[in-house]
């Protein structure tokens, strides 16, 4: 863990976001649009399966994995960057289960007490992104080129347009897509619904506003030079475009005009703490962090995810679960960052002085004031370590999210709940698949996997297992 990067992301405001997020509710990717994963409603101290919806196929990544390696700059063992599709990501409205799948071009309601199907509707495309839900309206885009709005009880479509105004296809992993498939996820907020489709920027990549009632057009920015492929993310002034392997775009929410590309290592991971971004992981498995109004990386540090509290801040590893008390990080912090503008003062003049001859006094004394800025950069810098409140071993690395006072985390075959006061392990439970999606609603957990299981923890349930019914299994493109 790097002190700095840290002392930056808790500096962030709390997570805002425009979709209205009942308390038993978790209406997007993350439960807001800027991908908190917190959710008020607690969990239960036990849980048991309740019951598990299953896919006859699996997901079907766009992106299967990563390079084992990158020998230009020598790096090994590199990071998956492009995680977004690996499970089906679910939004929990009202008591129901929204989801899209790669695997059959569908987009499904599942009852959420009992994971009956109540309704499934059809597109010419994976869907590959979790739906928002807002208003009484399902709303989603495929890789068949087009995005929908459809009603939330009866899956009956509202309106359909497509993002970009040509209707040419190509082959797409197996199937037959749209040269401008929509591969980020909708943002909803105050009327407008927001996406970006196309892979190649030599095609053209279509940042594109809605209105959310009518599926018209607002405005259209057209970008030449980078993708747009994982979740978008939104504040209230800013739009902030994943671009799969490359780095994220910051655009004008009210005009997408660009304003900048951020500097670091890509990916398709982020947050937003008010106005400022973390995303990754990099080749390595590193998160950057990026102010508002800043294009470099302000600092990095090892981690995959992050939860942000007002008054915490806890970060996940491959091995380590972590929790810092912000309000003291902060204040040591700013000391140290004004210790170090004054160390960085002197030594400019330090440097001056060296230029000429006869003033051996004056540097001496500019030395030992640089000395003792050093001693006191170091004792602030442990004091900033000493604010770590406690670390656990985790060995469930792939996702993470908070339930009022639990840490859940998704690993492989197993997900595993943490009291966020003390890091203690409260239990963990056996799921199919690695465990890249996490929901938590009205105090249940749901979690997504790459086999196409959805499983519902709850407490005190009898467990029940479900595939979808015998007429869903035969019904055919």
């Amino acid at each position: 863990m790097k002190i700095a990067a840290v002392l930056l992301l808790l500096a962030g405001h709390a997570p805002t976001s425009g979709t209205t997020l009942l308390s038993a509710d978790w209406p997007t990717y993350q439960a807001d649009d800027a991908r908190s994963g917190i959710s008020q409603d607690p969990l239960p101290d036990s849980v048991s399966e309740a019951w598990a919806w299953r896919s006859k196929n699996r997901p079907q990544p766009a992106w299967q994995g990563e390079a084992k390696w990158d020998g230009w700059n020598k790096v090994y063992d590199l990071k998956a960057r492009q995680t977004f599709d690996r499970a089906f990501h679910v939004a929990v409205v009202k008591g129901r289960v929204y989801f899209g799948s790669s695997a059959d071009d569908k987009v499904y309601c599942l009852d959420a007490a009992t994971g009956a199907e109540l309704w499934r509707f059809f597109t010419e495309g994976p869907v590959r992104l979790a739906p928002t839900v807002q208003g009484g309206r399902v709303y989603f885009g495929s890789d068949d080129g087009c995005v929908y709005s459809l009603d939330a009880t009866t899956g009956k479509l509202i309106w359909k347009r497509r993002a970009v105004p040509e209707d040419r296809r190509i082959p797409g992993n197996g199937r037959v897509i749209s040269n401008w498939p929509v591969r980020t996820s909708v943002i909803v907020r105050d009327g407008m619904l927001y996406t970006a489709a196309g892979m190649f920027p030599s095609e053209g990549v279509h940042l594109v506003a809605f209105d959310a009632s009518t599926g018209e057009v607002q405005w259209r920015q057209i970008q030449n030079d980078l993708p747009a492929q994982g979740y978008l993310l939104a504040s209230a002034t800013r739009l902030y475009v994943p671009a799969g392997r490359d780095n994220p775009v910051v655009c004008n929410l009210a005009t997408g005009e660009r304003l900048r590309v951020v500097e670091g290592a890509g990916g398709t991971y982020a947050l937003l703490t008010g106005d400022m971004l973390v995303f990754g992981p990099g080749k390595t498995g590193q998160l950057g962090l990026v102010e508002e109004g800043q294009k470099d990386q302000l600092a990095t540090f090892q981690g995959n995810h992050m939860i942000v509290t007002t008054n915490r801040s806890f970060l996940h590893s491959d091995k380590e679960l972590s929790a810092l008390d912000r309000a003291r990080y902060i204040e040591l912090g700013r000391h140290r960052k004004a210790l170090g503008t004054r160390q960085g003062g002197l030594t400019k003049q330090l440097r001056e002085l060296g230029k000429k001859s006869g003033n051996d006094d004056a540097q001496q004394k500019i030395k030992d004031q640089l000395a003792e800025l050093g001693a006191q950069i170091d004792a602030a810098t442990q004091g900033m370590e000493n604010c770590v409140l406690w670390r656990a071993e985790c060995r469930w690395p792939l996702g993470l999210i908070l339930a009022r006072d639990t840490l859940v985390a998704g690993g492989k075959n197993e997900v595993a709940a943490f009291d966020s006061e003390r890091g203690t392990l409260r239990w963990k439970h056996s799921v199919e698949g690695e465990a890249y999606g996490l929901a938590a609603s009205d105090g249940d957990l749901f979690v997504s996997t790459d086999t196409g299981a959805i499983h519902c923890l709850r407490a005190g349930s009898r467990q029940a297992f479900l595939t979808p019914p015998a007429s869903s299994r035969k019904v055919g493109r």
